[in-house]
């Protein structure tokens, strides 16, 4: 029987970031207490031996990929395109012991959504699609990556 079921968990990180060269108030250094929203796919496993059984994946299992790609190294970091000249203001913010994500992209929502379904797909078990993200920046504004988009 072919039962594909979609599981989703939800999670919390507080970042920062600064859009380089943006004509609104983005420009500047700014936090957003982001929510993740990850959704993967696949058939509850039908072993019943197996101490998952019945389950697509052991939200623990999601938790703790999640956890090590996304949420350790972005929670309560600034996030700054390395690629602009924002790549001093980088160096300058560490040296003083702040916490600094260097990335080769605009990290805006839409693109940091992009990176994150990247990280997460590189961990999921062979069986388990990643499905789609939702990744709100602000109670009424987020960007969403999906699977079948980008086939």
């Amino acid at each position: 029987m072919n039962n594909k079921i979609r599981v989703t968990k939800k999670f919390k990180l507080e970042t920062g970031h600064a859009l380089y060269g943006h004509d609104g108030l983005c420009k500047n250094v700014h936090g957003h207490s982001y929510k993740l929203y990850v959704t993967v796919i696949g058939q509850p496993i039908s072993d019943s031996n197996n101490s998952k059984h019945g389950m697509v994946i052991d939200f623990s299992d999601l938790k703790k990929i999640v956890n090590q790609e996304i949420i350790i190294p972005f929670d309560h970091a600034t996030v700054l395109n390395i690629n602009s000249p924002h790549k001093g203001l980088a160096d300058e913010m560490e040296s003083k012991g702040n916490k600094i994500i260097r990335v080769k992209y605009q990290p805006t929502c839409e693109m940091m959504v992009v990176d994150f379904a990247k990280k997460i797909k590189s961990r999921l078990p062979s069986y388990i699609s990643l499905h789609s993200l939702k990744l709100k920046e602000t109670d009424t504004s987020y960007a969403e990556w999906y699977e079948r988009d980008n086939k």
